[in-house]
């Protein structure tokens, strides 16, 4: 039998002829087992045709957080800590209107920023930390938002996930932020497993060929928010399921 091509291969995905996830209990065992990191290791073959599949589906992915520049974007990036995207989008449409710049920002206030965001979980530590950088960018970096991964992190409320979103989105770095989906994404398919998010975000670097890296963490972080879910997975629907290594699912065509 010839060897399908990627296109026929979304196709099946698409049409259900992937995979299908096993029982609950199943699930559970196999993702404990992932973690471990007790699955087969991808080829680079195999890697190289995960990413194909993801640019062929989608050429230009994007963030989901709103902003307007990039003050915006490393606002709302703070504020999207142990919070969903959709719950940030909600909150800064009104604060990015009194505010867009560090100067207007640290002119609101810690108390009416606050209140502009206090829909979103942590609001109280999450207003100080955005009044606390915007002073910081007007006292050392001229009100503009640096950019190198060692200044950003020096900013309050600023780690290294954040800082990675913002280099990549707004400077076009390459780089790779693995938030809960990705770290779910990588050690559960076995594409780069690992105990924390600093060992996954090593290994995709190595792994992933250079000309997919800069839309790369948006493609697996994507994939693990609408397809790789973590109650149950969508594998009927995975464009990468014949390529997944997690023992909790049944391959029906490869």
């Amino acid at each position: 039998m010839a060897k399908k091509t990627t296109t026929q291969r979304i196709k099946a995905a698409k049409k259900s002829k992937a995979a299908v996830p096993k029982s609950p209990r199943k699930r559970a065992a196999a993702d404990k087992q992932a973690t471990h990191g007790d699955v087969p290791q991808w080829t680079e073959a195999e890697v190289e045709e995960a990413f194909r599949r993801f640019q062929s589906v989608d050429p230009a992915p994007k963030g989901e957080l709103k902003h307007v520049n990039s003050f915006t974007l490393l606002v709302a990036v703070v504020l999207s800590a142990q919070a969903t995207d959709a719950g940030v989008n909600k909150a800064t449409p009104a604060l990015f209107a009194a505010a867009d710049t560090p100067e207007k920002m640290a002119a609101l206030g810690e108390v009416k920023v606050r209140n502009l965001i206090k829909t979103i979980g942590l609001y109280r530590t999450k207003a100080k930390n955005v009044i606390g950088l915007s002073k910081m960018l007007l006292a050392e970096h001229g009100g503009e938002v640096p950019r190198t991964r060692e200044e950003l992190e020096a900013l309050p409320g600023v780690g290294r996930k954040t800082a990675n979103v913002v280099l990549n989105i707004a400077f076009g770095e390459p780089t790779i932020a693995v938030d809960t989906h990705l770290f779910r994404v990588g050690n559960r398919t076995g594409l780069a497993t690992g105990k924390d998010p600093f060992e996954v975000e090593q290994k995709l670097v190595q792994e992933i060929p250079e000309k997919y890296k800069l839309h790369a963490h948006h493609w697996l972080i994507l994939h693990g928010r609408y397809t790789c879910i973590a109650r149950r997975p969508l594998c009927e629907k995975c464009i990468i399921a014949d390529l997944c290594k997690w023992p909790g699912k049944i391959t029906l065509s490869a």
